[in-house]
């Protein structure tokens, strides 16, 4: 079981985790790279154009991205975007990403989720782990989210996985580091499974119909 998983073990076993690079939370907000050169240095480095590219990859920027802004709209083509291992402490400046699928933000100093509702009618996964979340509020509205990454982040009270009920396709869910799942001990796999019992995976585990039917049991529908 991953309830007692820490930072580094967690890491170990889910790569995609640290996001290339473990550089970040911990940097000096003093200087910055902007949307705009880190979109140049994309395109210096892959010798793609950035708006025409399906995925475009903007993490470990030195010095760090802080701020999301318009320069990211024109990436209409853009179908994955990862901005992790920055600086970055509010989603913004979404609007114009109409195929957005993936956004990665694993890495940042993020400690809502607003920001998203431009992008909701596309997204299919977030990556959002080592930030300092501690309420999903923004996600309701992410009807076609299939994959959620939020492990070692803040979250506490059980109202905020309810607002994933709305989320009817989501298979995957990693919580794993944030402290409602210690705090619920041997109980916390049902209580996920009665609140969201379409889910296929929780914490690197398939969610078995065992869990789901004392999920049923446990929690009030």
């Amino acid at each position: 079981m991953l309830v007692a998983m820490g930072r580094q073990s967690a890491a170990r076993n889910f790569p995609f985790l640290s996001t290339f690079s473990t550089i970040g939370n911990n940097r000096k907000r003093t200087d910055m790279t902007t949307i705009k050169d880190a979109l140049k240095a994309f395109e210096a480095k892959t010798g793609e154009v950035a708006v025409d590219s399906t995925k475009v990859l903007l993490y470990g920027q030195f010095p760090p991205i802080q701020k999301m802004d318009i320069a990211l709209g024109g990436l209409k083509n853009c179908e994955q975007l990862s901005i992790s291992s920055n600086n970055i402490d509010r989603i913004s400046g979404l609007k114009g990403m109409e195929k957005l699928k993936i956004l990665s933000l694993g890495r940042n100093l993020l400690k809502a989720l607003q920001g998203l509702e431009d992008v909701a009618d596309t997204l299919e996964e977030i990556w959002v782990s080592y930030n300092s979340i501690d309420k999903l509020a923004g996600l309701e509205a992410c009807t076609k989210l299939k994959v959620l990454y939020m492990a070692n982040n803040l979250i506490k009270d059980w109202k905020e996985i309810d607002r994933l009920k709305s989320c009817v396709q989501l298979e995957e869910l990693l919580l794993v580091g944030n402290p409602i799942v210690e705090a619920s001990g041997d109980q916390f796999r049902i209580q996920v499974a009665g609140r969201l019992p379409w889910l296929k995976k929780l914490d690197g585990n398939p969610v078995d119909e065992e869990e789901r039917e004392l999920g049923r049991a446990a929690v009030p529908q």
